[in-house]
């Protein structure tokens, strides 16, 4: 049986999605500024209506369902012809030192997706995520999570994001319960997208998620992204967004807060209910780990020194 090379050793390592976003958003030009890109989407308009526009927003502001989805359309095209192989990594400045430590294609994809993302929310009206360069980073990353989980179609995800954009879910709150929209239920929505797309990724995995998710005709996503992939991604989002802003009702915000509650609950069945370590089990446990160090001074794993601050720290402990 032939030993794994260290390249492959290092194509295999377990990556946590947090850890491939966050390295992501880190590439020039994957933040997207809200009112820069607003601006250059609705240029043509004066200068008094454009100001009105970013303020309020594009749907607020009074911009047709169909003019947003022309935008939108023409922003997933031109993100899908983006997308082809590790070109958009490569090709800016840091991309190929991130792409050492994480596999290139992985990054490109996330790279390409997490920027489609934030166009097509910022189109829609989200206000800007980067809260002016200094954001809180857990709230940032579950965000972009959360629109991931849009475009992969994970359970729960385009049910969030339609509740928390619909106008309709802020007036009939008053009717319908509040829990579901308050940040106790928004990480158990998250957590289901990890699952998803699983708590871990290799490149092995990346692959069959993503062809799972997204049915490739001819094909199937190894090392490099296809151009039929980001697509649908963003057909998914752009239509939550779409949908919550323009055919969103109040059956439909019900239902939604029926599958949210539901998956919340289901969440909270899986926690592990841990019991209080009673003083006698914790006491056992750590002199049973003084004993270990013991065996490791005596072996000349530790040095006295070391073996007396080891122990030291875990009487303290207790």
């Amino acid at each position: 049986m032939s030993e794994k090379t260290p390249q492959i050793i290092k194509e295999e390592k377990a990556l946590g999605l947090t850890k491939i976003i966050g390295s992501a958003i880190q590439i020039p030009g994957v933040k997207v500024t809200r009112d820069s890109f607003l601006r250059e989407q609705f240029k043509t308009l004066p200068k008094e209506e454009l100001d009105i526009l970013i303020e309020k927003g594009p749907v607020e502001a009074g911009c047709s369902r169909e003019e947003l989805q022309r935008k939108a359309n023409r922003i997933i095209k031109e993100r899908t012809a983006l997308s082809t192989g590790t070109s958009f990594v490569a090709g800016l400045p840091g991309g190929l030192t991130m792409a050492a430590t994480i596999p290139a294609d992985i990054l490109q994809f996330y790279a390409v997706a997490l920027r489609m993302a934030q166009e097509l929310v910022y189109l829609y009206g989200e206000s800007d995520i980067w809260c002016e360069g200094t954001p809180d980073p857990d709230k940032v990353t579950n965000q972009l999570i959360l629109y991931c989980g849009v475009m992969l179609g994970a359970s729960g995800a385009a049910q969030t994001v339609r509740v928390m954009s619909s106008a309709l879910a802020k007036q009939a709150l008053i009717k319908l319960p509040r829990q579901a929209l308050t940040k106790t239920a928004y990480y158990p929505i998250i957590k289901t997208i990890l699952k998803f797309f699983g708590l871990s990724i290799t490149k092995n995995t990346f692959a069959k998620g993503v062809s799972k998710a997204i049915p490739v005709v001819g094909g199937v996503i190894s090392g490099s992204i296809t151009l039929a992939s980001i697509l649908p991604m963003g057909n998914r989002l752009a239509k939550a967004l779409d949908t919550a802003h323009f055919d969103y009702t109040t059956e439909d915000l019900k239902t939604d807060i029926q599958v949210i509650t539901q998956i919340c609950m289901e969440e909270e069945k899986e926690e592990p209910q841990s019991l209080p370590e009673s003083p006698v089990s914790s006491a056992n446990e750590t002199l049973e780990k003084i004993k270990q160090a013991k065996q490791m001074l005596d072996e000349g794993v530790l040095t006295e020194e070391e073996f007396s601050e080891i122990k030291e720290k875990l009487i303290s402990n207790l």
